[in-house]
């Protein structure tokens, strides 16, 4: 197949989260034909498991411009930009419409199970940049087929590959075969089945971060309830607890994160959860009905019923093994972003929005975008993702020039997203946005190349 045939071929957008619909979005903007291959049966699937859980994005940072621009003549109404979404509220009243809006172009219920060239695997070089790429799809009823494609991008996510519990990033021994008792999601506790799966039980949460707090907070508030009483948390963190473990508390520059800390905080100081330090999980054994969690010290726990690991998440890189990536190797992250992005450098807040030259591969054509791109670190944000897509299909569609220009307003002190405390009720808002300063800063392509906003 010759180049200017390639050229009529769609742009195949892996998954229809909050970034592939809004890369999608971008296509139709610029002329281009995508084709959305979504695994889950509905548009935002991974973001309708969470739907109990809100942001700390208001609704002003969550929609997409250019798929705002798609949706109007539809007569959709944009949400009240201060208030905060949940993830139910996310999927029902924009990704949904986004996702009808593009109609036959966001396929549902097939799986991408492989990514390479036509006629070419990974080994070989001759005529590689001149052949389509080609995508392999298993559809919910066993159906194979291969698509062909002018460029992939890949937001499929994170979200189906959490972290598992043991203190060296693999399974715990034992994990496998407790894998009825464990969980790795936040509880949505208004649920009828996950409320009696822990009212009046104890339970392990391990992890220390955003989402591990409302689990804490969660489930603190389950035991205050009426019914709730005997309901216990084993808190395990792998690090110590230090001036900054719940975060900055009403001094936090992003104050819903800083009121879910300060909530976790009262949920150890009250005594509904104890915290157990320094605990790196070796193993999960049987005690009758009960979980027994062993430390790489060998620091036996007191047995629990339930098991919460909320240890992050990672990428699934299994239907890219063909494909020629170019990937740090600690945060399999592509390697120009890595050092944007490094946890142990940086936070929410100190990483500057960039776009396609952050995110080239060895492989032209191909993108790792949104939370995908990056790997096993951290504090996603939204906004990140939809500057992402908007330069990569730029330079699809021969713009370099667009796509080497950072277009991104953030506040000040960066606009995180993530978990959020569940239970606030859904007219709430927090003076100041998500981030304390409403105060706009441009950042521009002069912006320093390892530092900035989240």
């Amino acid at each position: 197949m010759n180049v200017a045939a390639t050229d009529q071929l769609p742009v195949v957008v892996v998954g229809a989260g909050p970034t592939g619909l809004a890369a999608a979005a971008h296509l139709v903007d610029r002329g281009l034909e995508p084709l959305v291959l979504e695994a889950g049966t509905q548009a935002g699937a991974a973001v309708r498991e969470w739907s109990h859980v809100r942001l700390f994005s208001a609704w002003g940072e969550v929609v997409d411009p250019v798929a705002e621009k798609l949706l109007a003549p539809t007569g959709w109404v944009k949400p009240d930009a201060d208030m905060y979404p949940t993830g139910g509220d996310w999927a029902a009243a924009y990704l949904q419409p986004l996702a009808d809006v593009l109609g036959d172009r966001v396929r549902l219920d097939v799986r991408v199970t492989g990514v390479s060239r036509t006629g070419r695997d990974r080994v070989v070089d001759t005529d590689r940049e001149q052949q389509p790429f080609t995508v392999h799809v298993r559809y919910g009823d066993g159906r194979e087929e291969r698509v062909l494609a002018r460029a992939v991008i890949d937001a499929s996510g994170t979200w189906f590959t959490p972290s598992p519990a043991g203190g060296d990033g693999l399974p715990a021994l034992g994990e496998r075969a407790a894998a009825e008792r464990i969980s790795y999601r936040v509880p949505g506790l208004k649920d009828p089945a996950a409320h009696a799966r822990y009212a009046g039980r104890r339970t392990a949460v391990i992890g220390s971060g955003a989402s591990a707090f409302t689990a804490l907070a969660s489930l603190a508030a389950l035991a205050k309830s009426r019914d709730g009483a005997d309901t216990r948390v084993t808190w395990i963190l792998r690090r110590g607890i230090s001036g900054n473990t719940f975060g900055g508390g009403s001094a936090d520059q992003l104050p819903a994160r800083g009121a879910l800390g300060l909530a976790a905080k009262a949920a150890v100081d009250e005594g509904y959860a104890d915290a157990v330090t320094g605990f790196r999980t070796d193993a999960i054994e049987r005690d009758g009905e009960r979980l027994v969690l062993v430390a790489e010290d060998g620091r036996r726990l007191d047995p629990v019923d339930e098991v919460i690991v909320l240890t992050g998440f990672r990428p699934d890189l299994t239907f890219l093994d063909e494909l020629r990536l170019g990937l740090d190797e600690r945060l399999q992250a592509p390697v120009g972003l890595a050092p944007l992005i490094d946890p142990n450098q940086h936070s929410c807040g100190t990483v500057y929005p960039h776009g396609v030259k952050e995110l080239a591969h060895p492989e032209e054509g191909v993108y790792l975008v949104g939370m995908k791109s990056y790997g096993r670190a951290p504090s996603f944000l939204a906004l990140t993702g939809y500057e992402q897509v908007r330069s990569v299909v730029a330079v699809i569609a021969g713009d370099r020039e667009s796509a080497e220009r950072v277009e991104l307003v953030l506040p000040e002190t960066g606009v995180c997203g993530g978990a959020g405390l569940f239970d606030r009720p859904a007219d709430t808002t927090i003076d100041g946005g998500c981030c304390a300063t409403p105060t706009a800063l441009q950042i521009g392509v002069g912006a320093p190349a390892a530092s900035g906003g989240c």
